[in-house]
């Protein structure tokens, strides 16, 4: 069966979803439209449900999962950051920074949408659906780690607005200091999760498919040592009940050494990651 007319028609609706998502949660954030406010969740789903079905209709095109190029992976990236807000939004049911993180998405993939090619000389391995879950995984693993911090830092800011006495129209709209802390947490719970599952694919699916793999790679020892941080953190919040500004901050904190970290393996490491 040929899929490629699909991909053709979906690339399109796409971007177009997207924009009329994050309308939908404008209207809701800015104005509190009614109307909007109770679109906003059907959208989402409706959306979330879109792009799945994109994603598999291209990697049924192509015969390979949408890691290979820039713009492939940013399809994918859109698709975990709106995966990613629709489980927060969904556990915390909490709508007030939708406009935000899904505005990510429309940009990510309105450039994949623009410039998407498909490659026709591909190593066999980039055909292989375990690796596109692995990278599915972790990418939903760090999306969901990002928006912990970015919550958490929202909350600091929130907390000082609110010491200060002076609230802007957005500060007024987000969440409360209470909500904001849960979604950092519901965040790094679901990174956290993704984390482990792609680890545990890399750790027994990779050695099989790379020759030249080997568990003292950078990138892996980067990521085990994020994942152990992360599962220092979360027991920490558990056990010793810490809470407020302390677990917002070291959601900061940590998300702050993941990006050094990964920037410094990316610059000074050699990898087999590196084949992609």
């Amino acid at each position: 069966m040929d899929f490629v007319p699909a991909v053709d028609i979906l690339v399109v609706i796409l971007p177009l979803a997207y924009a009329w998502l994050v309308g939908v949660y404008w209207m809701a954030f800015f104005s509190a439209n009614k109307a909007a406010i109770r679109l906003s969740a059907p959208s989402l789903i409706s959306v979330v449900l879109l792009h799945m079905v994109y994603i598999g209709v291209r990697t049924a095109a192509f015969d390979h999962p949408p890691v290979t190029t820039v713009f492939e992976i940013m399809t994918l990236l859109a698709v975990c950051i709106t995966v990613a807000y629709t489980y927060i939004e969904m556990r915390t049911k909490s709508t007030g920074t939708g406009f935000f993180i899904l505005s990510l998405s429309l940009v990510f993939q309105l450039i994949s949408s623009l410039f998407i090619r498909d490659l026709v000389d591909l190593d066999p391995i980039l055909r292989s659906n375990l690796l596109g879950f692995h990278v599915t995984a972790a990418l939903l693993g760090y999306t969901a780690i990002s928006l912990s911090a970015v919550y958490g830092f929202l909350y600091l800011l929130l907390y000082w607005e609110l010491k200060s006495s002076r609230l802007g129209l957005i500060y007024s709209r987000l969440p409360n200091l209470e909500t904001l802390e849960k979604m950092s947490h519901k965040s790094a719970i679901f990174g956290f999760v993704m984390l482990s599952v792609a680890i545990i694919v890399g750790l027994f699916w990779l050695p099989r498919a790379f020759p030249e793999f080997s568990y003292l790679d950078p990138k892996l020892i980067g990521t085990l040592l994020i994942w152990i941080l992360y599962a220092g953190a979360l027991g920490a919040n558990r056990a010793l009940g810490w809470q407020g500004r302390k677990t917002m901050a070291l959601s900061v904190v940590a998300f702050a050494f993941v990006v050094l970290s990964m920037t410094v393996i990316n610059m000074f490491g050699t990898s087999f990651h590196s084949f992609h």
